[in-house]
């Protein structure tokens, strides 16, 4: 298995599975979204096309962000720990990011597609080898110049030596997260719209046993859970 990885401006390029990873926070959100029972998520890259389609489904709910900050009638922001005891039982997510979903929708030529972070990181290692592909490409979403990103190549590393069959010791790969530009605004108590409990949940490796593949429906990008057995909601 090749393994590669590259950032989100060539991702469009790219026609084999592509793991896309985002982890402060689109696909971290995500994840304990499905934790606490929503149905799945559609991941859209505009503003505009999430309320289009809460239209469309009245009974959707959006999430997500623009510039980290949740977007006026959004009903929820991108994070992960405001998810803490919500009942989404059933439900449809709209998700919109500016990093995460984007790396998703620019796949088009993908051929197929998972989403991840340190929370899902064994059950995506599984998933990717239950398919056997010849290469594997993951998409480190957040490459805004100025050094940041380096907590998405932290957990594009991990999931690459794990792919490899190595054991490796997480804590370094978890204190890159910590340590990055993005980690350590979300440590920042002045930093009132990137709360540190977000932080907290994206560094609980393996929270959940489920991976998050993407599929195309009618031109959209439906995210799932996948798992050999039913996680059980979020709580506090």
């Amino acid at each position: 298995m090749q393994i590669k990885q590259i950032t989100q401006d060539l991702c469009a390029e790219q026609t084999g599975l592509v793991v896309v990873i985002d982890v402060l926070r689109a696909f971290t959100t995500a994840a304990f979204a499905l934790a606490a029972g929503a149905a799945d998520i559609v991941l859209v890259g505009s503003v505009e096309e999430a309320f289009a389609l809460r239209q469309k489904w009245p009974q959707a709910l959006i999430m997500g962000e623009v510039n980290g900050r949740q977007v006026p009638g959004f009903d929820f922001g991108n994070s992960p720990s405001a998810l803490l005891g919500q009942e989404l039982d059933g439900r449809r997510l709209i998700h919109r990011t500016s990093a995460g979903t984007q790396g998703v929708v620019r796949s088009v030529n993908a051929a197929a597609i998972f989403t991840a972070s340190f929370v899902c990181a064994q059950a995506t290692v599984e998933a990717i080898r239950a398919l056997q592909p010849p290469e594997v490409t993951f998409v480190n979403t957040d490459n805004r110049p100025g050094g940041y990103g380096d907590e998405d190549a932290a957990c594009s590393d991990y999931l690459s030596a794990l792919l490899r069959g190595e054991q490796p010791d997480p804590t370094p790969y978890l204190d890159r997260v910590r340590e990055s530009i993005n980690g350590r605004l979300f440590a920042d108590p002045a930093v009132a719209h990137l709360p540190a409990a977000d932080l907290a949940c994206a560094l609980e490796l393996d929270r959940f046993d489920f991976a998050m593949p993407v599929k195309r429906q009618n031109g959209r990008h439906v995210l799932t859970a996948v798992t050999g057995r039913k996680t059980g909601k979020v709580s506090q």
